[in-house]
């Protein structure tokens, strides 16, 4: 699949196929796509936690209730930025910088043939400190992301609006 292609054919999926496992090779996969995405002076201010646990995807649930489609995910991976990494000319960027990851991991997904859901947890403060206790990290969990096999086909959603772009 090109890039133009997994750009157009990713969507948000919220039904999996309950059963499936993801091998490590594309956990790997996942994981190295993220960490290719571009920071501010390349501080890289993040790290992941790949969640396989489901009785910690109920306490994930618990804390966010929008991320219920994990009871039928394969796995959840957590972006966390880590602010601190930052100063001078990079700091306070960590959040374009944990969303350029993501994006990676979504569209690397899509290109395995995986489905994902991206939800948000960062700026909601009860979200960032009950995910952190749920996960035992100090960092700030910026998103979750649901992943796993697709048990739905979903209609595009994203569409080309000439109205948003302005030419100088």
């Amino acid at each position: 699949m090109t890039t133009t292609e997994a750009i157009r054919a990713r969507r948000s999926i919220r039904k999996f196929k309950p059963e499936a496992q993801i091998p490590q090779e594309q956990i790997d996969m996942l994981m190295e796509a993220a960490m290719m995405a571009p920071s501010a002076i390349n501080t890289r201010p993040w790290e992941f936690v790949v969640v396989k646990n489901k009785d910690k995807f109920n306490e994930i649930i618990q804390v966010h209730p929008y991320s219920r489609m994990l009871l039928t995910a394969s796995l959840c991976i957590v972006v966390c930025g880590l602010p601190d990494e930052q100063s001078g000319l990079s700091a306070g960027f960590y959040p374009q910088d944990c969303a350029a990851a993501t994006q990676n991991i979504l569209l690397q997904a899509t290109d395995l043939g995986l489905g994902t859901c991206w939800c948000g947890v960062y700026p909601i403060k009860e979200r960032v400190e009950g995910l952190r206790k749920v996960l035992k990290v100090t960092s700030v969990p910026f998103n979750l992301i649901a992943v796993g096999v697709p048990d739905e086909v979903c209609r595009p959603r994203g569409f080309f609006d000439p109205g948003k772009v302005k030419y100088l």
